[in-house]
């Protein structure tokens, strides 16, 4: 039996952006090209309501530059975050990052059956596990799972910014699969 991802692989959605605003999208656009030499297809549908890709992609820019956690870090959230969701877009994106970022791909995907054989120390893994948790079962997070990563020298806006990383990935994750933006070059 065929799944809904193979039996519609057309975008349900064209990101055109609204009569007025294409040079708003395109300047984006262009900013997002010139930092990672093409604009991925799922920023391309944000397209279609630029006060949102705006706002997505100042998110991104934070998570780039502006907080504390490593960039392998926030990677390796986003890619563990996308395979429990099933979004392949980013989990083939955030992989081609980790493999950039100098790792082995062998290594990342282990980290997709068992998360402690992330490739991180273990500084990193605390906060990692912390992020999963609190997608899969956020009742279950308490004052020792804040603690533990203190005691590693994370701050509180440390962790915040690791759960809002894997809760905002899971929402981007959830929006491509419901507009059936699969893959990369699905816009050509």
């Amino acid at each position: 039996m065929q799944t809904a991802t193979e039996i519609n692989t057309q975008p349900l959605l064209q990101p055109v952006p609204p009569a007025g605003q294409e040079d708003q999208v395109e300047q984006i656009f262009s900013g997002i090209k010139e930092h990672l030499g093409f604009v991925p297809d799922g920023l391309r549908l944000y397209g279609i309501s630029p006060p949102l890709l705006e706002a997505f992609v100042g998110n991104v820019g934070y998570f780039m530059g502006e907080t504390n956690l490593p960039p392998e870090l926030t990677t390796m959230i986003r890619y563990l975050i996308s395979a429990q969701a099933g979004c392949q877009f980013c989990i083939d994106m955030n992989e081609s990052f980790l493999l950039q970022q100098g790792h082995q791909l062998d290594d990342v995907r282990a980290a997709r059956s068992n998360p402690e054989k992330a490739p991180l120390d273990d500084k990193q893994k605390i906060l990692l596990r912390l992020a999963l948790k609190a997608i899969d079962d956020p009742e279950a997070v308490n004052a020792a799972d804040l603690d533990a990563a203190r005691k590693k020298g994370w701050t509180d806006r440390d962790v915040f910014d690791a759960v809002v990383q894997a809760a905002n990935n899971r929402a981007f994750n959830f929006v491509l699969r419901t507009f059936k933006v699969e893959t990369q070059g699905v816009f050509a």
